[in-house]
């Protein structure tokens, strides 16, 4: 799924096996302001991204610090090449685990 695809948020909580409270929860979001984003109430942007990171790449967003996206920001900008060989690590070993 890439980041400015539409979001089939109920489509996505039924395939993992959760209810809306255990769903939306994980986001900061009400189980009823849920039911109304799965019954076709806009979403608004930063609730998409967050469902996208937490449920759609499974990032565990309680362990994701500032200076963590300031050292990316760095490395993409700075060291473009140090970033695309550490990506190219973390997926082959991602896969091999």
């Amino acid at each position: 799924m890439k980041a400015n695809e539409a979001i089939d948020a109920r489509a996505i909580r039924r395939k993992l096996g959760l209810n809306q409270q255990q769903f939306w929860s994980k986001l900061g979001v009400t189980q009823s302001g849920g039911s109304r984003y799965e019954s076709g109430r806009n979403m608004p942007r930063p609730v998409q991204h967050l469902l996208r990171l937490v449920h759609v790449e499974q990032i565990d967003i309680a362990k994701v610090r500032k200076d963590d996206f300031e050292v990316i920001e760095y490395l993409k900008a700075q060291k473009g090449d140090v970033f695309k060989e550490l990506k190219k690590q973390a997926k082959a070993a991602k896969k091999a685990a």
